[in-house]
């Protein structure tokens, strides 16, 4: 896992997932490409979140914005881009929308019941083409990367965030 910035931020981009399963990692992808490129607000923390599930919680403490990105299993075609706000992200425990043992689903109902949940969610997610082992991106997925950048970049320009490209 990969932190960056102040711990007591008030806007998290958390990208999750496994990267061992190709498409799966689309999150982590995208977090470090972000983070390759752009000099990151001291306000803002990213994180590289993995398939930590649950233990995301203790970086919801404090938190006013919230921004996800995920793979999602909707039954749509391959390399769609979904965005969920507040209570269009799923937070209850049956739904499992991505692989991860513990996912978004299970966290957010958590962090509700803890009163944890943020004032701002957004969850930006891809329709996976494939799950199977390898560390690479699908073609249709690889070429969603950039684009879920650039909607991560203006959703925190939207927040108040300015994000500088590194020279």
């Amino acid at each position: 896992m990969t932190t960056f910035q102040d711990p007591n931020a008030k806007t998290l981009v958390i990208g999750v997932g496994n990267r061992i399963l190709s498409d799966e990692g689309v999150g982590v992808h995208v977090i470090e490409r972000i983070l390759a490129a752009y000099i990151i607000p001291k306000d803002v923390l990213v994180l590289d979140g993995g398939t930590l599930g649950l233990d995301l919680l203790y970086y919801l403490q404090g938190v006013e914005n919230l921004l996800m990105v995920d793979a999602v299993e909707l039954r749509k075609d391959a390399g769609t881009l979904v965005r969920m706000v507040n209570d269009e992200v799923p937070a209850f425990l049956s739904l499992k929308m991505s692989p991860h043992q513990v996912g978004i689903p299970d966290m957010m109902a958590v962090a509700k019941m803890k009163d944890l949940y943020p004032a701002n969610v957004i969850l930006w997610g891809v329709e996976p083409d494939s799950l199977e082992l390898g560390m690479e991106l699908s073609p249709i997925v690889e070429a969603r990367v950039p684009v879920l950048v650039a909607e991560v970049i203006k959703q925190l320009e939207s927040w108040g965030h300015t994000l500088q490209p590194k020279a």
